[in-house]
């Protein structure tokens, strides 16, 4: 309002990079590159730190294979990442905060309550290097941050021919990984390059961080085996024989990414650029698919014709009166839904949402509010497309569903002018996409245990509302599928599909949206208790299972599947802790309960 774009546009910019799904922002961000007077140079971040800044440049160019430029950058930031470390740990030095879990019953003496400050002096430095690893907006740290600037150094200086400051990085990251092996099999190609009467040591600052590291790890350990407390070690490189015996369980470096690979156990023979481009970019990873269980299903797209990685699109999954009985099961979620009812969308003002969970739709039928036919085909339907898609894309593995919506998305007619919104922005289904780090973070609020995701269309007579996948930027379409009846859509639900909605310009758009987990601790209850009260009505009836879906079963309905038998295998959760013994299973659906 005051006229200072410049300062307008880097506000704006600063706060977009750590709110990247707000739509609002978003807008003004692109109205701001639209207006005349607004240059380049002033989408600035103004809360970017000065390594962070390099580091995101170094990596850049060494994407790029431009290895001279990112020497020169990475060597930037790994100078002022010390820098920030050390300024960091300085302000460690402070009165002591008192802690709730290690509070005494009785007020400690002299020597007690200096040794608790001293100790938390040192669990503050500790964590300094999560403090300095995280970027700006993000919750979790990345991963082995200052080995990381080590190993890109030393790929990227062998390639411009500079092997001493390659064996030089290559030592110094050896002090970190002194076991690991790619590492070990590069310094052996250096000392032949170079001589073996070359002097190769590793780099004095990196010495000296780890040398202090490990001894204030070892004060730390001591401090909580014999006086108790807890400590969070942030680093995944620290020795096991450092670790207490009994305190190795509970004091395990912890990754905020159990169920990925640490950095040090992916680099390939390639180098570590395939690692950083995984970590940046998606790649298009080829895989074999398997047959289709049901005759007559269609595959009219799939993940070459889309121009990506596990995607594809299913025709003749539904018929015409199949989708006409599940429109008028969407009646009752504007009647009764399940908490939208007919409100505005969460995503945009311009449009209202519906929705109808698969519990509350039986328990719809159960109050004789809606057919039990039509509950019960919401239930096939969506069984249907779950073993499409776990034939198609795991075929052998297990996919458990972990939501399952019906929903509606209905044009405001009377705000529809001068429209510039999605009707579900871009975003990725199990982690939070940031477009300007071309990053998508696997942590919460994502639903980080979602493996694969689904749209079923139930009709087209509306404009818009079209369903579209796009780069990491968020604004590269790469492709785009038009809803019709019976047609399904599924994908991966990871950062190499981002994915969202044009607007919905007139009329209705309906579909069933599906989400998948290979977790089977994070299967959908309400499923399992849907599922109990339709066996419960077909008891309460006195009329066999079976017999009752070829009542309720019209047209093409899913009473032709063959029976599937259960496989008696569970699949192994991705979220167990190293060492955990679990020992409880939901309980597994017999063959009928499957529709």
């Amino acid at each position: 309002q005051l006229k200072k774009l410049d300062q307008a546009v880097s506000a704006a910019h600063t706060f977009f990079v750590a709110n990247p799904q707000h739509l609002q922002m978003r807008e003004d961000i692109e109205k701001y590159r639209r207006m005349s007077g607004v240059k380049s140079d002033n989408f600035r971040d103004l809360e970017a730190m000065p390594h962070w800044e390099a580091y995101e440049a170094g990596v850049q160019h060494y994407n790029a294979d431009e290895y001279l430029q990112a020497v020169a950058r990475l060597e930037e930031s790994l100078t002022e990442a010390l820098s920030a470390l050390e300024e960091c740990r300085a302000l460690c030095e402070g009165p002591r905060e008192d802690e709730d879990e290690e509070e005494e019953e009785m007020q400690p003496g002299l020597y007690e309550a200096i040794a608790a400050h001293y100790i938390q002096v040192l669990k503050c430095r500790q964590q300094c290097v999560l403090e300095i690893a995280t970027k700006p907006g993000r919750i979790s740290a990345t991963e082995d941050f200052i080995p990381s600037h080590l190993d890109l150094l030393q790929f990227a200086y062998d390639q411009v021919g500079n092997q001493a400051l390659a064996a030089e990085c290559a030592t110094s990251y050896l002090l970190f990984y002194p076991t690991d092996e790619p590492m070990l099999e590069k310094m052996k190609q250096y000392r032949t390059e170079l001589g073996e009467d070359a002097a190769v040591t590793a780099r004095e600052n990196i010495q000296h961080y780890v040398q202090r590291s490990l001894m204030e790890k070892n004060l730390i350990y001591y401090a909580v085996e014999h006086l108790g407390g807890t400590f969070n070690d942030p680093d995944l490189w620290t020795p096991d024989e450092l670790i207490p015996e009994n305190l190795k369980e509970k004091h395990r470096p912890a990754s905020p990414a159990d169920a990925l690979v640490p950095l040090k156990h992916v680099r390939g023979a390639s180098g570590p650029g395939l690692l950083v481009q995984s970590l940046l970019m998606p790649i298009c990873t080829c895989f074999s698919t398997g047959p289709l269980p049901f005759e007559g299903i269609a595959v009219t797209m799939d993940s070459r014709q889309m121009n990506g990685t596990q995607r594809v699109v299913f025709d003749r999954v539904l018929t015409e009166s199949e989708c006409k009985d599940l429109l008028r099961l969407t009646k009752a979620a504007g009647e009764a839904g399940d908490g939208y009812r007919a409100r505005r969308s969460p995503h945009t003002p311009h449009e209202r949402f519906e929705g109808l969970t698969i519990l509350k739709a039986v328990q719809l039928a159960q109050n004789g509010d809606v057919d039990w036919r039509d509950a019960k085909l919401l239930l096939q339907a969506s069984e249907k497309s779950r073993k499409i898609i776990e034939s198609y894309f795991t075929p052998g593995k297990k996919l458990h569903f972990s939501f399952t919506h019906l929903v509606c998305r209905t044009a405001v007619e009377e705000e529809q002018e001068g429209r510039m919104d999605l009707s579900h922005p871009v975003h990725a289904d199990n982690c939070l996409l940031d477009p300007e780090g071309q990053e998508c973070w696997r942590e919460p609020p994502a639903y980080v245990y979602r493996d694969y995701s689904g749209i079923l269309y139930l009709n087209d007579d509306f404009q818009g509302g079209g369903l579209f996948f796009t780069e990491m930027d968020t604004v590269t379409v790469t492709a785009e599928v038009r809803p019709k009846c019976g047609r399904l859509v599924a994908f991966s639900s990871g950062k190499e599909n981002p994915h969202g909605v044009w607007a919905v310009s007139r009329g209705r758009r309906c579909a069933i949206a599906l989400w998948y987990t290979h977790s089977q601790e994070h299967a959908e209850q309400e499923r399992v208790k849907a599922e109990e009260l339709m066996e419960q009505r077909a008891v309460e009836q006195d009329q066999p299972d079976g017999e009752e879906r070829q009542g309720a079963d019209r047209s093409s309905r899913s009473s032709s599947e063959p029976p599937v038998p259960n496989s008696g295998a569970r699949p192994a959760s991705r979220r167990h802790k190293p060492g955990s013994d679990r020992t409880q299973h939901p309980k597994e659906l017999r063959a009928r309960d499957e529709f």
